[in-house]
């Protein structure tokens, strides 16, 4: 399978791409749950003034979903010098650079906005990354993440306490680590906190994190360029403390905010706002 994915994957990235803007756009029309989910959460967002920007952002992100999930293909089996060169531009790259040469550890969340695989590539070349993932169920899929993100200076941690200590290991020992900050955590591991003006289930893992080790944080995201053009990385510092609820609260809308420059990008189909199973339900507006 890995030698037959590898072969797929010098094929040009527009070709993922124009295969993934269609399986986007037959999954929005073959999965009524999965359409629903979209627009309800697009629409629930209030990033679109109008409902003529509504639609055209919606137009949009069915064909960007697509190829979020297609462009892994290139980006896992490639050369990893060949992955990397398809970022054409970073903004921010300065501040992280600065933070680890001071001896910081440094946490890059990367929401599903865009490309963040490529982003923890783009990392890698200058400092170690350590990235949290979710061990998927179906176990020959193991192998094949193992060998696709876990290449040159990334290493995989999965979500479990044993993957926690990694995470923790690599702050204390001055390097990155990648996490999805807007995954729904399980039960017992996040709080409610408002995501786009609606309860979402949201990881407390970076506070604890940065109360253990004092790393520096951003919001990093590798959007896309038009016609398959590469990408292009935007990285901004999170101020503050992110502990506790209202750390939380100020993570979420440090999201919010990179999500707004490109919300044609953005994940809207994923259930962000579920309830874990086992969790309470979210508290009551007052």
């Amino acid at each position: 399978m890995i030698v037959i994915l590898r072969q797929l994957a010098r094929l040009p990235l527009s070709v993922f791409h124009a295969i993934g803007a269609l399986g986007g756009r037959l999954a929005y029309a073959l999965s009524g749950r999965y359409a629903r989910r979209l627009r309800a959460n697009l629409k629930a967002s209030g990033l679109c003034a109008t409902e003529a920007e509504y639609r055209r952002v919606l137009r949009a992100n069915i064909d960007e979903t697509g190829r979020q999930a297609i462009e892994t293909i290139p980006l896992w089996f490639r050369d990893q010098r060949a992955s990397v060169a398809l970022v054409r531009s970073v903004r921010g790259e300065d501040l992280v650079r600065e933070a680890h040469a001071a001896g910081r550890g440094v946490i890059l969340l990367t929401p599903h906005l865009g490309c963040f695989e490529v982003a923890a590539l783009y990392a890698a070349q200058s400092i170690p990354i350590t990235v949290l993932y979710r061990p998927p169920r179906v176990q020959w899929l193991h192998g094949l993440i193992e060998s696709g993100r876990g290449r040159g200076n990334v290493r995989l941690a999965p979500a479990s306490a044993s993957g926690v200590r990694r995470l923790l290991k690599a702050l204390r020992s001055g390097e990155a680590i990648g996490v999805l900050p807007d995954q729904v955590p399980r039960f017992g591991e996040g709080v409610w906190v408002d995501f786009f003006g609606r309860p979402a289930y949201t990881m407390t893992l970076i506070g604890r994190l940065c109360e253990l080790t004092r790393p520096a944080v951003f919001v990093a995201a590798a959007l896309r360029r038009p016609h398959a053009g590469g990408y292009d990385i935007e990285v901004e510092p999170v101020h503050g403390d992110l502990s506790g609820v209202e750390g939380v609260r100020r993570m979420n809308a440090a999201i919010e905010r990179m999500v707004a420059r490109c919300p044609e990008q953005y994940l809207w189909a994923y259930s962000r706002h579920k309830r874990p199973p086992g969790a309470p339900p979210p508290p009551e507006r007052e």
